[in-house]
């Protein structure tokens, strides 16, 4: 239980009811500055997808994936998406986007290997969403300009909820910080990874870190992405600083969908050249999908910032351990 965060008087200005009524008025109001800002369209999602199909976030390489087996397709199994990261760009191409649109949807996954603490959940729920480039956009200047469009619907919708509930001062600077993990190991080469976050968000309170899986002068990654949907040159992680928990708080992974050529290369550098192989892969390769950007944003995550909750588990259902439950409870701590 030493993840477990207990801000030294904390006590949430809202009861349950009011917390669920907020949480409502946090997501209703971001979903449509993302969509205004973005340009994008809803639609609907799967929650499981074929493993055979290549469609699965694989995350670090190590999570395993919730699985069962389908009774009238003689128990052919199926997986619990980790995200929707290939999905979108597979949706897009289906359902006739063009460049300089994109889509988002409503994500819910399990991540049965998650370690709880005041900011994981096995449960996840985030936007993911996805856009057109062109071949001759994937490059730093797309990047940047998409991550300060997000970045202007986080801020605009901080403004809102400050002017909603007057307990809530809002924290976002004007605007956020660009650094690449190199720079960051640079700046603190001392410092583990998760350190070097803290201190930059500390500083410069909205950071986004960038280049996230490649390999830094240190022979290490900042920390492990899938080699099969993020370009490591062309990604990275909006990271906020949260007074509350006193922590670097990410908000956002996103970035410019591997081609042709970076597939090939990290799935080499992964040592899992196997997967071009599958369906999602072998279509990547073969030149079939549209080059794209495109991101996940975590729901609970920016209601937990917003409503300035102290857990997660304030902000969603999901199902905790018997150390966390009686811990919540003595430290005014509401679970849902």
């Amino acid at each position: 239980m030493e993840q477990f965060i207990l801000p030294e008087g904390y006590h949430s200005p809202l009861t349950i009811r009011e917390t669920e009524v907020a949480i409502k008025e946090v997501k209703d109001h971001f979903e449509r500055a993302l969509a205004k800002s973005l340009h994008l369209t809803r639609v609907s999602a799967p929650l499981f997808v074929k493993p055979e199909s290549g469609m699965n976030d694989n995350l670090n390489g190590t999570e395993r994936p919730v699985s069962f087996g389908i009774r009238e397709q003689n128990d052919a199994p199926v997986e619990i998406v980790h995200s929707l990261a290939k999905w979108k760009r597979y949706a897009l191409k289906r359902y006739d986007f063009h460049s300089g649109e994109g889509l988002y949807t409503d994500m819910s996954a399990i991540r049965r290997d998650e370690d709880t603490d005041n900011l994981h959940s096995l449960y996840v729920d985030q936007w993911d969403w996805e856009k057109i480039i062109s071949k001759e956009e994937r490059n730093t200047e797309t990047l940047r300009y998409t991550v300060r469009k997000v970045y202007a619907a986080l801020k605009e919708t901080e403004e809102f909820i400050s002017r909603r509930y007057n307990y809530i001062e809002p924290l976002l600077p004007e605007d956020i910080t660009f650094i690449t993990a190199q720079e960051l190991e640079d700046l603190y080469p001392k410092l583990s990874p998760k350190e070097r976050e803290y201190k930059i968000a500390r500083e410069k309170k909205a950071v986004f870190l960038s280049q996230i899986g490649k390999t830094l002068v240190s022979g290490k990654p900042h920390d492990g992405r899938a080699p099969d949907y993020d370009d490591w040159e062309l990604n990275g992680d909006i990271l906020v600083y949260y007074p509350v928990l006193d922590v670097a708080l990410e908000l956002s992974s996103m970035g410019i969908r591997v081609d042709e050529a970076a597939l090939k290369r990290q799935l080499k550098i992964a040592g899992c050249e196997d997967r071009a192989e599958l369906d999602f892969q072998k279509s990547l390769l073969n030149g079939e999908l549209p080059y794209t950007v495109g991101g996940g944003i975590g729901q609970s995550r920016i209601c937990m910032f917003y409503l300035r909750k102290a857990h997660i588990g304030e902000v969603q259902s999901s199902i905790w351990t018997e150390d966390t439950l009686r811990l919540a409870d003595e430290h005014q701590i509401q679970l849902l």
